[in-house]
């Protein structure tokens, strides 16, 4: 296209997308930040508290009892830090492989708070799988997404199942975020993929969801994937959304980024996040 080329309808559209998608990318950012400023908040107070007690005691066992939660409150920090970091930098925008159990256990530190505010446990069903074909944080927007909503889907509490399998005649990885919410209605259903479609009426007291364009571009950037986006969901029963992404090939050549814009150990029994 030259200088005094117009864009195309399609070429506009296109563009007002990843737009839209770079906008939600940084929305979501300041509800992590607002989300974990709480928890810096209180990781702080617990360092100063336990601080001052070694300050005033002298003998070894309580100054002992203090660095220990001094580190284990530091340690918890940098869990926080590296996670929001991994999806708010600048990565490369090109396919690699990617560890899908890791883009989830960083989706729970930053999202662990909030499950305990609203009495959600979290349980880990992962299998061996090999690493997937994705940009990285483009499928941790996917998956932060999901696990909100789940969440909202819960407002008395109930139980989040992550879950990761290996369909390997497909040459393909399944990850599903099921909750055990009051479920979606078929005629609901069919549409909560369109865009601006909501089934909520807003934002809630967290500050999250309503805006309508959350999982339509998770069916965008799924799709870009060359992956599938699929729910199924009973009235009182829960809903299961699964992302399906192809097994990355070491054969493979390097693949161009997708076009749409980004925007959290194999487990042998039930992990909770309590």
């Amino acid at each position: 296209m030259t200088r005094n080329d117009t864009p195309s309808s399609e070429e506009q559209i296109e563009l007002l997308k990843q737009q839209l998608t770079q906008a939600q990318r940084m929305a979501a950012l300041g509800e992590l930040v607002g989300t974990t400023t709480h928890e810096f908040n209180n990781i702080l107070m617990t360092i100063l508290n336990y601080a001052k007690l070694g300050l005033r005691h002298k003998d070894e066992p309580t100054r002992d009892k203090a660095l220990s939660k001094i580190l284990s409150a530091a340690q918890r920090a940098e869990k926080i830090t590296n996670s929001v970091l991994g999806l708010a930098r600048n990565r490369k925008e090109e396919f690699a492989p990617t560890e899908l159990a890791k883009l989830v256990e960083e989706s729970l530190v930053l999202l662990e708070r909030e499950m305990q505010k609203y009495r959600v446990a979290v349980r880990c069903e992962f299998a061996e799988v090999p690493p997937v074909r994705a940009i990285g944080n483009q499928i941790q927007q996917v998956l932060l997404n999901l696990m909100t909503n789940a969440r909202q889907a819960m407002p008395n509490g109930g139980e989040l199942i992550l879950r990761i399998s290996h369909d390997a005649a497909a040459g393909m990885v399944d990850m599903t975020v099921r909750d055990s919410g009051s479920g979606i209605p078929q005629d609901k259903l069919l549409k909560i993929f369109d865009r601006f479609y909501s089934t909520k009426d807003g934002p809630d007291a967290s500050g999250k969801g309503g805006t309508g364009v959350g999982l339509s571009t998770c069916k965008d950037i799924v799709d870009a994937h060359q992956g599938r986006l699929r729910v199924e969901s009973s009235v009182g029963r829960g809903t299961a959304f699964t992302v399906r992404l192809p097994v990355f090939k070491q054969t493979a050549a390097p693949t161009s980024a997708a076009p749409i814009p980004s925007l959290g150990v194999p487990v042998t029994a039930a992990k909770a996040v309590k």
